[in-house]
């Protein structure tokens, strides 16, 4: 393995340092409101963005910027394929960009909201925020890596590049290419079964690459699960009518963090060590807004922040 691996590596496993915990974000949870909360995680790992004041919106975007600028720090650790590796999975940000201005623009008043911080890590972010109406958007968007989402609304747009990230992970880090697929899964019975709204093309076409055709021709969800290829089956296991989908993100969340937990259990110098990290940097950070939200609402019961983080 080459030195830029190692050093990228031990770059790593050091920002692992810069997380709250699992029982850190519970004794959060347990805050008894939103600003007691917030002292709190302003004078932890989360300073650099976190103020006390902030609305709940805020604070949970404050919480997903200070996990990005890890990233764009892990990313300059890394050799190029590492750094890629990084680009890779930090997608989510961008496509968070183009979703809320999406929505913002559909609302027709007030100001855009403040853009995600990418730096080096962006995608096609530079020419998208260029971009006024939603014509423009969408004609942007299929001349870049991320393909036509298939609409100008923000839902399709949505699902469009949420789709389109799922495949450029399975393709571009093979490690999570199991994650990439239940997450598309997720996000296809949540549209189909729940919302009643079959995917048009070409989103259609990017779920078929990770799930299969014959898994998007099903008419109920037992059928759909049962269709789908092994690596993306598992994120559905348990669930049985479309009413139970609620559970699924937080069952692939502990998936991912399992998964990541082992990818860092070898000391080797390579690509899992950094994916390990990037995971549970992601799934630190969505404990956290997971216990903000909670302290908002008086911070109790703890059973709740148990089932939903």
């Amino acid at each position: 393995m080459s030195p830029g691996w190692s050093a990228g590596c031990v770059r790593a496993r050091s920002l692992l340092s810069r997380r709250l915990g699992a029982g850190g974000a519970r004794e959060l949870a347990a805050c008894s409101s939103l600003a007691e909360a917030l002292h709190v995680l302003a004078d932890g790992p989360y300073h650099q963005e976190v103020r006390p004041g902030q609305s709940l919106e805020d604070a949970e975007r404050a919480v997903a910027a200070t996990a990005l600028w890890h990233l764009r720090v892990l990313a300059g650790w890394q050799p190029r394929e590492g750094a890629e590796l990084v680009r890779t999975l930090a997608g989510w940000f961008e496509v968070s960009n183009v979703v809320e201005r999406t929505r913002a623009r559909g609302r027709g008043r007030g100001a855009l909201p403040r853009p995600y911080h990418l730096g080096a890590l962006a995608v096609s972010w530079p020419r998208l925020a260029t971009v006024e109406t939603q014509d423009e958007l969408r004609r942007a968007l299929a001349a870049s890596p991320w393909g036509d989402p298939g609409g100008r609304t923000a839902l399709a747009v949505a699902v469009g590049m949420q789709l389109a990230w799922a495949v450029r992970v399975a393709v571009r880090v093979p490690q999570a290419q199991t994650w990439a697929a239940g997450g598309a899964a997720l996000l296809v019975a949540r549209e189909q079964f729940l919302g009643g709204r079959p995917l048009a093309e070409p989103a259609a076409r990017r779920a078929a690459a990770l799930l299969g055709a014959d898994a998007l021709e099903a008419t109920f969800l037992s059928d759909f699960k049962d269709k789908l290829p092994g690596e993306a089956r598992w994120a559905l296991l348990g669930v049985e009518e479309p009413g139970e989908l609620w559970r699924t993100e937080t069952a692939w969340w502990a998936r991912v963090d399992s998964d990541a937990r082992r990818f860092l259990r070898s000391w080797e110098f390579g690509p899992d060590a950094v994916l390990g990290c990037v995971a549970l940097l992601g799934v630190d950070a969505r404990r956290v807004r997971t216990a903000l939200e909670l302290s908002a609402r008086g911070g109790r019961p703890l059973e709740a922040f148990d089932v939903l983080a």
